[in-house]
């Protein structure tokens, strides 16, 4: 009865459904456009459910895993090595994305005009100051913070807050306990929205090609490509050598990352990804505290993706305001322009629309046409999909990195994933809830 042969055709893992609603989401955009809009719905509650899931599931996982064992010591190094991280990978992102964009050169006869865009409303916002993130980062109200998934402010309340609870002992068992349980049920309620994703991704993919369409591909597909190019390179070099170097067993990390990785691609929102990556990653041998740590502070901190992307999105507005007769944007004003972005995108948390808020904010800083970003707003939900699976990516990959960094990573557990034997490990270690999540995926 438990065979895969016997089991009703319609019985496919949750990674198949979701790449089945991938499927049809595509050919429902492509040969119904004027249906295809009329499902957004779908995608609108998808996001909703999941984005309920965020602030207690963080707050949750943080507190049970620092307070349930960690100590202010463990967390303050294992701060400092993900921040260390953090920045190294960041910078590889854009030394890599400038060598692309300016090998293959897309901006080359590209006119600096393009469809409509609010460039007053982006003008408005601005990247965070080291300073202006800093005092962002410890919230006034930490239920307006929650209310707006305010990522950064949840995690340093709850850091502090698990610290208060492990300071006063036996007093703060109760609140422990309930932690350690709201963690459970929220990885629970996680599965269920999962069941959701295969409508969820199938209409987002399906609003997004009808919107598009092809046309608007074609007249910037050098763009798109240079940077589907340059990420590329970016997760095979960079992401293979580190891989490489904490010896990761690479075929059960992919079989984790994979969902996640497709939720981020195809709605574009990094919090879509981010329950479903905390639960895989606990699931393949990182401890909770470490991944209630690193993961959602990589969400501010480690956009791989997104940094990558401004290297090749600002040069290529300097080829095409050079290629109409503007100034030369030489190798030392690019490098320049390297340096700040590697300051102001750390400051992008909470800003909407946050990568073109950085570039506007970058091209106006030097002296570049800021009408490239209406040119690029063209095509930025396509590019929008690659960086932030990439981010997700990158931050999963940071778990693992500090997991083995600090000696805690379960290796055994990591080598069963996916499998029938995943199911046995957990119960045999008494790790019901993971258990029961594996039991989901089947």
């Amino acid at each position: 009865m438990n065979t895969p042969s016997l089991k009703p055709w319609w019985h496919l893992s949750l990674a198949k459904q979701i790449f089945l609603g991938l499927v049809i989401g595509v050919l429902l955009g492509w040969l119904l456009p004027e249906w295809a809009v009329k499902t957004e719905f779908l995608r609108t509650i998808f996001l909703n459910m999941v984005k309920s899931i965020i602030a207690p599931l963080i707050f949750a996982s943080i507190v049970s895993g620092i307070a349930g064992g960690g100590d202010h010591a463990t967390v303050g190094r294992m701060g400092i090595k993900a921040l260390v991280y953090f920045e190294v990978v960041t910078s590889l992102a854009l030394v890599i994305g400038l060598i692309v964009v300016n090998l293959v050169e897309p901006g080359n006869g590209v006119a600096l005009k393009g469809d409509a865009v609010n460039l007053g409303a982006i003008s408005q916002n601005h990247p965070k100051t080291l300073p202006e993130t800093l005092v962002y980062a410890f919230p006034a109200n930490i239920l307006g913070s929650m209310v707006h998934n305010d990522v950064l402010q949840i995690v340093v309340f709850s850091v502090m807050f698990a610290f208060a609870v492990s300071a006063i002992g036996e007093k703060g068992k109760p609140i422990l306990v309930f932690c350690e349980s709201l963690a459970q049920v929220m990885f629970r309620f996680t599965s269920y929205v999962m069941h959701f994703a295969p409508l969820g991704v199938g209409a987002a993919m399906a609003v997004t090609i009808s919107k598009m369409g092809i046309g608007v591909l074609v007249n910037l597909g050098m763009l798109i490509g240079t940077l589907y190019l340059a990420l590329v390179i970016f997760v095979v070099l960079v992401f293979g050598s580190v891989a490489y170097l904490i010896k990761l067993p690479i075929k059960p990390f992919i079989a984790a990352v994979k969902e996640p990785f497709i939720l981020g691609f195809v709605t574009t929102s990094s919090e879509s990804a981010l329950p479903k990556a905390m639960e895989v990653m606990e699931r393949f041998g990182v401890p909770k505290s470490i991944v209630g740590f690193v993961l959602p502070t990589g969400y501010s901190f480690n956009l791989d993706g997104s940094t990558l992307y401004l290297a090749v999105a600002s040069v290529f507005v300097a080829q095409a305001a050079e290629s109409a007769g503007g100034p030369h944007f030489d190798l030392g004003q690019q490098i320049a322009l390297m340096l700040t972005l590697m300051v102001t995108s750390k400051g992008i948390a909470a800003v909407p629309r946050a990568s073109l808020v950085v570039l506007f904010a970058a091209l106006a800083s030097f002296g570049l046409p800021v009408e490239g970003v209406a040119v690029i707003f063209a095509v930025d939900e396509v590019m929008d999909m690659a960086r932030t699976s990439v981010n997700v990516l990158g931050n999963c990959l940071a778990t693992v990195v500090i997991a083995k960094w600090e000696g805690e990573f379960d290796e055994a557990r990591a080598l069963v994933f996916g499998t029938p034997a995943e199911i046995e490990y957990d119960l045999a270690q008494g790790d019901v809830a993971l258990a029961q999540a594996a039991q989901e995926e089947e």
